[in-house]
């Protein structure tokens, strides 16, 4: 059987086969099945086709690590009996008929720029990371990355834009990469089966708190900055070296890939490029420099790691940086400090009172208003969720445990109905009462108003395609 050859040059396709092996596969194996025609189409094109006028120029995720539990913020259930119920009331916001945590005072006053979605669940078990970030919610055995993971909606971005030369990246992620400080790896913000090419760009930071040591019960303040890691030149090294240096890689790069002997070496270049632009950019360093911003602002957001990282997203997003993440995480093993993060296992109340809640309405607020000031909100898409919720049911000490049936997540700005309440718990908090969303279906909102198709296929390592959302759908009712 003869083969069907097919002019093209050889780069890769979606971190699959080469153009050239694809368009070398013979006749009835191409009929029969190895591609559908979606396949051919994407290998053949673009994916323009997928592709349509945003709405939200940017998204900042701000993501609260351990489950934040958002019947003690926004979806209060005062009538709820004793044991279920928490110690907080509910304090009118700037929507009539819409209540948040007395905690929650500052973040009250932007509700009109907010929807609240109520009835948000997944099946991908506690404390796992993938769902939040890609959609797909297989209750896999533990929390760590795999090559084969599908990628993020921040990877999907940066693959969409993989061809546009800018200086700053399509996707960051802020403080440190997720599981950093826990000295591991967790699955989630990655670029997963599309390659590393397609990771965030992190930095890294610090964490301290006042008064040392910090109890995993009783949690103080955790502060630091993010900072670009690996800035300043080695001794001796001058910029005409450094520029030689590339030179000789990337001749070295040219070489390695006539070979086309390994799918991950399309990864290198762009990681590369970031690193040299970092040492030799004077905008890009400005861009990460948060002492350009004034003492006020800097207080407005809070003198925390937490409020650092928002005002950075800030600052990256309006110089176009398309998905800036924003993490709350655990710093257990790397500084010994905020080991719970938002899990209230214990003392769930006081840790909302005394750190949790209070920091957390400073940034956001901070940055919504600040947002809204600048004349950015109206195309920067603010996100608040956690990888779960937390048990209607106070435990014995007095915590909150995991709970994925029904929780809350937060959105703002960029094509969000402000002041939109969607879907329902029960009386209790516990389950969905009406109008469910699952956690696909937030990931394929955000898509939406990116300009990007949820349904839009990638390619995994077996060049099957995969929808970007999993089969969600856009929350058609919270979108202006």
């Amino acid at each position: 059987m003869s083969a069907i050859t097919v002019l093209g040059n050889a780069r890769r396709a979606c971190s699959g086969p080469t153009r050239r092996e694809t368009l070398k596969v013979g006749a009835l194996s191409l009929l029969g099945g190895l591609f559908d025609t979606r396949s051919l189409l994407a290998l053949e094109g673009s994916q323009s086709s997928y592709l349509f006028p945003a709405k939200a120029k940017s998204v900042i995720l701000l993501y609260l690590q351990g489950g934040p539990p958002t019947q003690d913020m926004f979806d209060m259930k005062p009538h709820a009996p004793d044991g279920v119920g928490g110690e907080f009331k509910p304090i009118a916001s700037s929507v009539p008929g819409i209540d948040v945590c007395e905690l929650l005072p500052l973040t009250a006053r932007t509700m009109h720029h907010s929807a609240v979605v109520r009835s948000v669940y997944h099946n991908g078990g506690c404390h796992k990371n993938l769902p939040m970030y890609t959609g797909f919610d297989v209750n896999l055995p533990d929390e760590e990355f795999r090559d084969t993971d599908p990628p993020s909606m921040g990877s999907v971005c940066a693959y969409v834009e993989r061809e546009r030369k800018k200086e700053l990246p399509t996707y960051a992620y802020l403080p440190c990469p997720l599981g950093w400080g826990e000295v591991r790896k967790k699955a989630g913000p990655h670029g997963g089966f599309l390659g590393r090419r397609y990771d965030a760009f992190s930095t890294v930071c610090n964490a301290f708190v006042d008064h040392p040591p910090d109890d995993i019960w009783h949690p103080q303040v955790v502060r630091g900055e993010p900072r670009l890691k690996d800035t300043v030149l080695l001794e001796g090294i001058t910029l005409d070296r450094l520029a030689d240096r590339r030179r000789l890689v990337e001749q070295l790069d040219d070489a390695f890939r006539s070979q086309e002997s390994q799918r991950d070496l399309g990864n290198y270049p762009r990681e590369e490029r970031l690193a040299y632009e970092m040492l030799t950019s004077k905008a890009v360093r400005e861009a990460f420099d948060l002492a350009r911003e004034d003492a006020q602002t800097r207080n407005r957001y809070g003198r925390t790691l937490f409020g650092a990282s928002a005002l950075l997203a800030r600052r990256l997003v309006e110089r176009g940086v398309r998905f800036v993440n924003v993490s709350w995480d655990n710093f257990s093993k790397r500084f010994e400090v905020s080991k719970a993060g938002w899990g209230t296992h214990q003392r769930n109340f006081p840790m909302l009172k005394e750190t949790l809640l209070p920091n957390f309405d400073q940034t956001y607020s901070a940055l919504i208003e600040d947002l809204a000031a600048r004349g950015l909100l109206d195309e920067t898409l603010v996100v608040t969720m956690g990888e779960m919720g937390r048990t209607p049911k106070i435990n014995a000490d007095g915590g909150r445990d995991h709970w994925t049936f029904c929780y809350s997540v937060l959105l703002a700005g960029a094509g969000i109905r402000g002041g939109t309440i969607h879907g329902a718990s029960d009386a209790q908090a516990a389950y969905i009462k009406d109008h469910p969303v699952h956690i696909r279906d937030v990931c394929a909102t955000i898509y939406h108003l990116l300009g990007i198709d949820p349904s839009m296929p990638v390619y995994d390592r077996a060049n099957r395609p995969i929808a970007v959302a999993h089969g969600g759908k856009a929350v058609g009712q919270i979108l202006a």
